[in-house]
């Protein structure tokens, strides 16, 4: 009962929000192009995006522990498929449950410092699923007007009831390339998530 009414709470806050998104055409250019989209954000920024892409049959990645669980009823809620797995438990077999789902013409989301943290600075598991299912990954950046910040290790960001929200897709990233250091393919992921932050935060 508790879960429920959380939920609906979550469904009415989000409802209130004033979205602006900036770079859907690159959404639009991969999957036209037939390529598999893999959506990253940072933990703490996850549920705006989450909100926006509802309802499309996204498999998300998330953690095989009780936060984990509780984010895969929400969001399956909204419409996503849920890939349970991380870093720390049972990441081989959600990882290969993303990728099975890239292959098969969907798209997938992570966050590149969950479950766990540290925040913001990103893990291996989704330059492998771009990897193996010959995908790219769409990083993303969100701002908040307004926002409520949680006491987690990744502050985890609400944005508050009727505030504005802007969410930026940015340039796709290739998946590594053959015998790229896996500390240059974080890098490179890591500085585009920072550009899409920077595009979030403009108000053009």
């Amino acid at each position: 009962m508790v879960t429920a009414l959380a939920r609906l709470g979550g469904e009415i806050l989000a409802r209130s929000w004033s979205l602006e998104v900036v770079g859907e055409e690159h959404v639009r250019a991969l999957r036209q192009a037939g390529i598999p989209v893999l959506f990253a954000v940072w933990h703490a920024h996850l549920l705006a995006p989450l909100w926006h892409r509802r309802d499309e049959g996204i498999t998300l990645l998330v953690s095989g522990h009780r936060d984990g669980r509780r984010l895969a009823s929400a969001a399956q809620r909204w419409g996503y498929e849920a890939a349970h797995g991380s870093s720390t438990r049972g990441g081989a077999d959600g990882l290969r449950r993303l990728v099975r789902a890239l292959r098969a013409g969907g798209d997938g989301a992570v966050t590149p410092d969950g479950p766990q943290g540290p925040p913001r600075a990103a893990k291996d598991g989704v330059l492998l699923a771009a990897s193996r299912a010959a995908g790219a990954i769409i990083p993303i950046g969100v701002r908040s007007a307004t926002a409520w910040r949680a006491r987690s290790w990744d502050r985890f960001q609400v944005p508050a009831p009727f505030s504005r929200v802007r969410i930026a897709y940015g340039a796709p990233v290739p998946p590594p390339r053959a015998g790229e250091p896996r500390d240059w393919a974080r890098e490179r992921l890591e500085a585009a998530l920072q550009a899409a932050e920077e595009e979030a935060q403009c108000t053009a």
